[in-house]
């Protein structure tokens, strides 16, 4: 047990899926793990371990932003003994070439600051992903159809961004999407030698302001969910 996650030793899984929302982890478990068992309401993030194709894994909810993100990969890993996480969350589409549905795969991930900018100092770290849970993805994703893009991410630290310039260089320099874990997952990932990836699904577009009507929500989420478990255990 720690501060944020009240799960007994053992009740968490090596491998962890990490959606924002504690209701999405809530979904995911009950939809595609056998045997789901709640294993954490500590401040109402919902965790639940189960098992998927015999492979024993966890989802759990990792709250809004790269500080919350933070907290909960340092406990996962530190902790109960975490080594491979995996983010599955919705992303803004920066490019006309990525749609609204498709899937993006974070090969790295830039950001103005996370909590993790301190260690550093003068240091520009570059975070990246796992490149065998990368490629793992990449063939899960080919395997099953779905249209999906690899590359350069942006974790934001602001919602409600005014940056239209910050915005409009990131996109110049071929940033596919923008979210808000990524770059401090990746790099706590990297500090304590776990295996790290984002999986996003394009919810909205920055380029086009189309957004995913909420009907749709649930199969591009479920595909999500499916290639990151495919990653993870293939």
């Amino acid at each position: 047990m720690t501060f944020h996650i009240g799960a007994k030793p053992g009740e968490i899984a090596e491998t962890v899926l990490l959606p924002g929302d504690p209701y999405r982890a809530k979904w995911a478990a009950e939809t595609f793990l056998e045997g789901a068992v709640c294993i954490n309401k500590v401040r109402g993030m919902l965790g639940f371990t189960g098992t998927w194709n015999g492979h024993r894994a966890t989802i759990h909810g990792s709250g809004m932003g790269m500080p919350s993100l933070s907290i909960y990969a340092n406990e996962l890993i530190r902790d109960y003994g975490a080594k491979t996480l995996i983010r599955i969350g919705s992303a803004g589409a920066m490019q006309a070439a990525v749609k609204v549905r498709d899937l993006v795969i974070a090969m790295t991930s830039s950001t103005v600051s996370s909590p993790s900018r301190s260690f550093f100092k003068e240091m520009q770290f570059a975070p990246c992903a796992d490149y065998g849970l990368m490629e793992k993805a990449v063939a899960a994703a080919r395997a099953k159809g779905v249209r999906f893009h690899v590359g350069g991410i942006h974790s934001s630290d602001v919602f409600y961004d005014e940056r239209q310039d910050l915005t409009d260089m990131l996109a110049r320099h071929g940033v596919l999407a923008v979210e808000m874990e990524a770059a401090e997952l990746y790099t706590v990932a990297a500090r304590h030698g776990a295996r790290a990836l984002a999986v996003l699904t394009i919810s909205d577009h920055l380029v086009t302001q189309e957004s995913l009507p909420a009907e749709d929500r649930e199969r591009s989420f479920g595909d999500m969910v499916e290639i990151a478990l495919e990653a993870a255990f293939s």
